[in-house]
C-alpha cells in the first residue's frame, strides 16, 4: 500500500514501477495537484485528468481522460481491467509488462495507443481496436507471445516499428486499406504467421518488417510498394512465392524468378528457396537470402557483380554454389554458418574475401583461391577442415 500526503506537489516518473504487489493507493484528499477519487486505487493528476499510476485493484473512474506514462508497467497481478468511455490516450509504456492481463477492452473514444502500450503483455490472448485509433506507436504490442489474431480498423495509416515484433502465437493479421506504411521490424519473428495481404495502399514496407517470419509461406508485392527496406523478408525460410505485381514501377519479380528485384539497379533484394536469378541480374544485395534453411542451391547467373553482406547467411542447407568470374566482390559474412557447404572455388575476378565471408561452414573442406586474393583472418573462422588451395 501507498499513500500520497498533501504536500506532495509532483510525482516522477518510475515512482512506483514494478510494485506488483501492490492493492492500495490512496491519496490525501487535501492534495491540490494529485487525487484518487472514487476509491479508485490510483493516483491521478487532477488537472489533466491523467492516470499516472495505478495496481491490480484499480477502477479507472469515467473523469478520466488518459492513461498516462507507465501506469501500470510492471504490474504483473494485472489480470483485466476495464477502460472507461471517457478516455482518449493509451500511454507509452501503460500497461507494459502486464504479464498476466488476460484481456482488455479498448473503448471508442480512444484515438492513440502509444509506444510500448502493451508490451510484454503475454497473457493476452485478443484485442479489438476501435475504429477511432489513428496511430498504432512503435512496440505497442512487442511480445505479446499469446495474441493469436488482431484486426486493424480502417482508421490507422501507419503500423509503428516492432508494433507486433515477437508476436510468436499471431497466425494471422488483417491490414486495411488506410495502411500506407508498415514499420520497420513491426512483425519480426511472428513465427506463426502463415500468410498476409499487404493492401495497394502500402507505399513503403520498412527494414526487417516481417523478418524471421518463419511460417510464411507467399508474398505478394502490390503496385503501390515504392520502397522496400534491407531485410524487411529475411530469415521466412519457409516461403516459397514471391510475387511483384506487374504494375508495380519499382520492384519486379521478371521471368516468375521468385523473387523481389529492384528494376532500376537490377538488384535482388529478397529471394526463397525456390528463386531462380535472372541473367539480367547484377547483384545480389544484403541479406537477400538470410536464414533462408531449406535453400539447397542456387545458381548465380555471369551478371552478377557483386555479393552483398550476409546474402546467404545462416543458409544451413546450402550444399553448393558456383560464383561466376563476374563476381569482383563478395560482402562481409556472405557466406556465413552456410554449414552444409563442402566446397568452394573462388573466381580470379575477387580480389579480396573479407571478414568472415566463410566463416561456420563447419563442412568446408576445399577452398580454391586466385593468386593474389587478399584473404582476411577471419574469412574461414570456425571452419576446423578447410584446406585452402592458391
Amino acid at each position: 500500500s501507498i499513500t500520497i500526503p498533501e504536500s506532495v506537489t509532483e510525482i516522477g516518473r518510475y515512482a512506483f514501477h514494478g510494485c506488483s504487489s501492490l492493492t492500495s493507493i490512496t491519496v490525501s484528499k487535501e492534495n491540490k495537484f494529485y487525487d484518487s477519487r472514487e476509491d479508485c486505487n490510483a493516483i491521478i493528476h487532477t488537472e489533466s485528468n491523467t492516470l499516472i499510476s495505478g495496481c491490480k485493484n484499480t477502477i479507472i473512474p469515467l473523469s478520466v481522460t488518459e492513461i498516462g506514462y507507465e501506469a501500470f508497467d510492471g504490474c504483473s497481478s494485472l489480470m483485466s481491467i476495464t477502460i472507461p468511455p471517457s478516455v482518449t490516450e493509451i500511454g507509452s509504456s501503460a500497461f507494459e509488462d502486464c504479464s498476466s492481463l488476460t484481456s482488455i477492452s479498448i473503448p471508442p473514444s480512444v484515438t492513440k495507443i502509444g509506444n510500448r502500450a502493451f508490451d510484454g503483455c503475454s497473457s493476452l490472448t485478443n484485442i479489438t481496436i476501435p475504429p477511432s485509433v489513428t496511430e498504432i506507436g512503435e512496440y505497442a504490442f512487442r511480445d505479446c507471445s499469446g495474441l493469436t489474431s488482431i484486426t486493424i480498423p480502417s482508421s490507422v495509416t501507419e503500423i509503428g516499428e516492432d508494433a507486433f515484433e515477437h508476436c510468436t502465437s499471431l497466425t494471422s493479421i488483417s491490414i486495411p486499406e488506410s495502411v500506407t506504411k508498415i514499420g520497420g521490424w513491426a512483425f519480426y519473428h511472428c513465427s506463426s504467421l502463415t500468410s498476409i495481404s499487404i493492401p495497394e495502399s502500402v507505399t513503403k514496407i520498412g527494414y526487417n518488417a516481417f523478418r524471421g517470419c518463419s511460417s510464411l509461406t507467399s508474398i505478394t508485392i502490390p503496385s503501390s510498394v515504392t520502397e522496400i527496406g534491407e531485410g524487411a523478408f529475411s530469415g521466412c525460410e519457409s516461403l516459397t512465392s514471391i510475387i511483384v505485381s506487374k504494375d508495380n514501377k519499382f520492384y519486379d519479380s521478371r521471368e516468375d524468378c521468385n523473387a523481389i528485384i529492384h528494376t532500376e539497379s537490377n538488384t535482388l533484394i529478397s529471394g526463397c528457396k525456390n528463386t531462380i536469378i535472372p541473367p539480367s541480374v547484377t547483384q545480389i544485395r544484403e541479406d537477400a537470402f538470410y536464414g533462408c534453411s531449406s535453400l539447397t542451391s542456387v545458381s548465380i547467373p555471369p551478371s552478377v557483380t557483386e555479393i552483398g553482406k550476409y546474402a546467404f547467411y545462416d543458409c544451413s542447407s546450402l550444399t553448393s554454389i558456383t560464383i561466376p568470374e563476374s563476381v569482383t566482390k563478395i560482402g562481409e559474412s556472405a557466406f556465413r554458418y552456410c554449414s552444409s557447404l563442402t566446397s568452394i572455388s573462388i573466381p580470379s575476378s575477387v580480389t579480396e574475401i573479407g571478414n568472415e565471408v566463410f566463416s561456420g561452414c563447419s563442412s568446408l573442406t576445399e577452398v580454391r583461391i586466385p593468386k593474389g586474393c587478399n584473404v582476411d583472418d577471419g574469412a574461414f573462422s570456425n571452419c576446423p577442415n578447410v584446406q585452402i588451395i592458391r
